[in-house]
């Protein structure tokens, strides 16, 4: 017997049901996989702090000097407002399809395919970058431990680099294939392991810039932390633009909401947990690296332009020693190849709740009946990962970067949408009490304004020629023309689905009514 009560009694069962009937629909995934703490380390995982770290501090310094901690704390607060949204959205609709579910029931069946599309394809960028940056690494490491040039000069083979590359994409894709609880035991090694070698090298850089040892070293000042202190708006957003990317990836403790122990509660918390723990280490990270290197253009400067795009290459040996500097080299590919495993999660699963509602074809819904987890789904992200990686750097490296760059524009675009989904979803919610005012109205629209500020100032950034690689197509730079043009392509597949696909676009498969309560006897 199914009665409407809004006092749910011991022992009920209760399910989250759309006003017109129409319900979220269970996946076939292995609940009950992932706790509080697994959940957490997912999610930073999925960031890979270390290699956002030795890649991102470098130009975010070129491009607001000292200023690039308080950077930090401003690209923060709108992941942190945004990550609010998640956790209010799932805690009435914990569906593994989060975005692209939430935003269907709040905005309709259109918008939210587009900002299903939008981490789809942001997510098989980031894939493709991160399976390069492990393979440099890789060689990398390797020159190091041989002392050999010519075997880190390997990575300047193109069809050797590329070969590897796939090698990183086959092995990640299987982990993932395997399911939560073979993804769950590599992330504690390698996140252990990645935050350990972050808090030796700040220790140790501390240490080494009071005594003087270093040449370039600056003392710390508290105006580091002024995000007013910067000097153009321009620069600002440019370093916020940087900032964020570095924060992207912590919604994955929403996405495996499903397979996770307490997925109402638990998933919010995780990703909250895991957002402290990575500005807490960026913070530090930041801080130690200026106190040590400071912020000029030669040596072992942070403003190098030469050592910009892997700035622990530079400062392994000099901070660390030679023995302790291969730890760094170690983190860097752990990060990377861990947030290559992890990073699956969220494609794969964001394509199993599509195909579920009937949003994309039938056959990536898929479950494998011996892991519990989305099989076709994943392969198919591992194969369109290989894919692209392999044509974008045979055709044009220039074109590779400059999608990388283009990274940002579908990052901002998603998270924006869920979080102003949040508030429409909850609007009837809003005046019951302060809390709901605050956490479901308020913090997400600020979020999502705020995100949508730096998606439209780099939208306009892009038009540049000179924004990214420099090329350009008929005068309009090539970050611009790949960025609006992969959202473009997402339309296009959208009009071919709704053909294929008619009730999911009717509204018969996810309502946009708000899910009214209902207990089961």
């Amino acid at each position: 017997m199914v009665q409407v009560d809004p006092r749910p009694q011991t022992g009920d069962t209760v399910t989250s049901v759309g006003a017109t009937g129409s319900d979220t629909r269970s996946k076939g995934l292995s609940g009950n996989s992932v706790g509080l703490l697994g959940s957490a380390v997912i999610g930073i995982s999925t960031v890979a702090p270390v290699y956002c770290l030795t890649s991102t501090l470098g130009p975010t310094v070129g491009e607001v000097g000292v200023q690039m901690p308080a950077v930090f704390l401003a690209g923060f607060l709108p992941m942190l407002l945004v990550a609010f949204a998640y956790r209010e959205l799932n805690n009435a609709v914990p569906d593994c399809g989060t975005s692209f579910t939430w935003t269907v029931k709040a905005f309709g069946p259109r918008v939210g395919w587009m900002c299903g599309w939008g981490l789809v394809i942001a997510t098989i960028i980031v894939l493709s970058n991160l399976a390069g940056v492990a393979t440099s690494f890789f060689y990398l490491l390797l020159g190091e431990l041989t002392g050999s040039p010519a075997v880190a000069a390997l990575d300047d083979n193109k069809a050797a680099h590329v070969l590897t590359c796939l090698v990183f994409i086959a092995a990640a894709t299987a982990i993932s294939y395997r399911g939560m609880t073979a993804t769950k035991g590599v992330q504690y090694t390698l996140v252990g392991l990645q935050l350990a070698v972050l808090a030796v090298f700040v220790a140790l850089a501390v240490i080494k810039a009071q005594s003087g040892d270093s040449a370039g070293s600056i003392d710390f000042s508290w105006t580091w932390l002024d995000p007013f202190a910067v000097q153009s708006f321009s620069a600002f957003t440019a370093g916020l633009s940087l900032s964020i990317f570095m924060f992207w990836g912590w919604d994955t403790c929403l996405t495996v909401n499903e397979e996770t122990a307490g997925s109402a509660k638990t998933p919010g918390r995780a990703a909250l947990l895991a957002m402290v723990v990575l500005i807490g280490s960026y913070l530090l990270t930041a801080v130690a690296s200026q106190m040590f290197s400071g912020v000029g253009g030669k040596g072992l400067g942070l403003g190098n332009p030469d050592t910009a795009d892997n700035v622990f290459a530079a400062l392994a040996d000099p901070v660390m020693g030679t023995v302790l500097g291969v730890l760094l080299f170690v983190a860097v590919l752990a990060s990377a190849a861990a947030s290559l495993q992890t990073t699956f999660i969220p494609v794969a699963r964001t394509v199993l709740a599509m195909s579920t509602y009937e949003a994309l074809p039938a056959s990536f819904a898929t479950i494998h009946p011996r892991f519990r987890s989305p099989g076709r789904a994943t392969i198919a992200a591992g194969v369109a990962t290989g894919v692209f990686y392999s044509v974008m750097s045979f055709l044009s490296e220039n074109v590779l970067i400059d999608t990388i760059y283009a990274l940002g524009l579908m990052i901002c675009f998603y998270y924006a949408i869920t979080a102003f989904a949040c508030a429409w979803f909850f609007r009837r919610e809003l005046r019951k009490s302060a809390r709901d005012l605050l956490f479901k109205g308020v913090f997400p629209v600020l979020g999502g304004v705020l995100l949508a500020a730096v998606f439209f100032k780099t939208l306009i950034d892009m038009w540049d020629p000179a924004y990214g690689s420099g090329s350009s197509v008929l005068g309009v730079g090539s970050v611009f023309v790949i960025g609006v043009g992969l959202l473009a392509l997402g339309l296009v597949i959208m009009l071919v689905m709704q053909r294929r696909s008619p009730a999911f676009f009717r509204g018969g498969v996810l309502t946009r009514a708000t899910p009214a309560l209902v207990v089961e006897d």
